[in-house]
């Protein structure tokens, strides 16, 4: 390492306390903001002309969300379109219905993984409270649990959209990291649930039989009647819902064409039709496009759904990710800075003088970022900026590098996280009861994705 290097290392990391400072101090800067200002000091300090530094922002925060701001737009219009068309609600009852109490915690975990692929987990938690305070209270009242039946139904759910949430494309964490790595979609979803999996369970269903007994957590009424289902606003009429068939294709389909393109890379020769075919249609922003539009299809004009109240869902549904993609465009421009001014240039000549494997590194990277700043997305828009000089040396797995950071971003939610906030009040919990479920939790799905991800990267080493 070169005094440069060092110097640019001691910049990136005053940069980012500088960052944490806004954003977590009595200052209190939008995160925006703050990642402008930073990138801005940033980029100055280390010598890049202002003309330059101009530019590096403008162009960081416009492929950033050129890349992800459309999938994540499309992703809400899905997810608002199946929860009015009933048919997260009819994929979980189907579920829960044909469960013994014992293993309702592992139904709840298995239809909170098949809705949350779709929806962020704000989104996935609140559409899914209504079927977790319905099934808790009759929990409740048969007295069949020791300790909260809500903490035994939400638990799992928790777990599984916040594994799912930081793992698995189309959502905006794992889309943020594979754009800024330039790496493949397919595989990244691929080895995403194979690590979602075992982090489900554990931080899921075994830990929440752990904790139940020793929580006495139970929601206010208003509560229940805050997150009942209602009519008002739905596109569709809940009395004739969708078949269990339809339901499954119209949640799953734009993952099952991501994951098409990903076999036909490893099947079919480059150039050849189908490769190109799969390519185009397994696109995320045309899998998600297809999607939408094979949900409105299926789900509104083939059922005689309102299209005005569509239209107006669809506008309402975007509306609510404005502050994510304002994130993802800061961040951006912060990562172009970062990557202009070559200090990933500078981590990857410090990584060779110690023998930290890059996965380990961009989940602490990430870890630290999104506990400091209370965003995910900063945390993997950060580690994914510096650590993108990685993704073309060596033989280093690059899907498995943007897992990695991914579950970096999910370690301990805590009171700086809007989702920790949402859990605390939705449950009626306290603050120690909130940490004792939804920051630990997330610490579990972190840490065992982690753990998943070396083993993945190990395997191919033995055969």
């Amino acid at each position: 390492m070169s005094s440069a290097d060092i110097q640019l290392l001691l910049t990136a990391i005053g940069g980012v306390i500088f960052l944490v400072v806004l954003i977590v101090s009595k200052l209190r800067f939008h995160p925006l903001l703050a990642l402008m200002i930073t990138s801005i000091a940033v980029g100055l300090i280390t010598g890049m002309p202002g003309e330059k530094v101009v530019k590096s922002i403008e162009t960081g925060a416009g492929n950033t969300l050129g890349a992800v701001g459309i999938v994540v737009a499309l992703g809400a219009m899905l997810g608002k379109i199946l929860a009015d068309s009933g048919i997260t609600n009819s994929i979980a009852e189907i579920i829960i219905n044909r469960t013994s109490t014992k293993y309702l915690p592992w139904a709840m975990a298995g239809a909170a993984f098949v809705i949350g692929i779709p929806m962020f987990f704000e989104v996935g938690l609140v559409i899914l409270l209504p079927l977790i305070f319905s099934v808790a209270r009759k929990l409740d009242g048969s007295k069949s649990i020791v300790g909260s039946p809500y903490v035994y139904i939400g638990v799992p759910v928790i777990a599984a959209l916040a594994a799912m949430h930081g793992m698995v494309p189309p959502h905006p964490g794992p889309l943020t990291a594979i754009a800024a790595l330039h790496t493949n979609v397919g595989a990244t979803m691929l080895y995403g649930f194979i690590a979602a999996i075992p982090a489900i369970v554990l931080g899921g269903p075994v830990y929440g039989a752990f904790i139940t007994s020793k929580l006495k957590v139970h929601p206010d009424e208003a509560l229940i009647d805050q997150f009942a289902a209602t009519t008002e606003g739905q596109t569709t009429s809940h009395d004739d819902p969708p078949s269990i068939g339809i339901s499954l294709s119209t949640a799953l389909l734009p993952a099952i064409l991501m994951l098409l393109h990903a076999i036909a890379e490893l099947i079919f020769p480059k150039g050849s039709t189908l490769e190109v075919i799969t390519g185009f249609v397994g696109d995320p922003a045309i899998a998600m496009l297809i999607g939408v539009l094979f949900a409105t299809g299926v789900l509104i004009f083939a059922r005689g759904g309102d299209t005005e109240k569509l239209r107006n869902a669809m506008s309402a549904s975007v509306k609510p990710i404005a502050n994510v993609l304002l994130i993802i465009a800061g961040g951006g421009a912060f990562q172009h800075v970062l990557t202009d001014a070559k200090v990933g240039d500078a981590i990857m000549h410090l990584s060779q003088q110690f023998s930290l494997s890059p996965l380990v590194l961009g989940w602490i990277i990430s870890m630290l970022l999104s506990v400091s700043t209370g965003s995910a997305t900063v945390g993997i828009v950060g580690a994914s900026g510096l650590l993108a000089p990685l993704a073309g040396a060596g033989n280093l797995n690059v899907p498995l590098l943007a897992l990695s950071i991914g579950c970096g971003s999910l370690f301990f939610n805590y009171a700086n996280h809007a989702g920790f906030w949402l859990v605390k009040e939705s449950f009626g919990m306290s603050m120690s009861e909130a940490t004792w479920t939804i920051s630990v939790i997330q610490s579990i799905v972190s840490v065992v994705g982690l753990l998943m991800v070396l083993l993945m990267n190990f395997a191919p080493a033995l055969s």
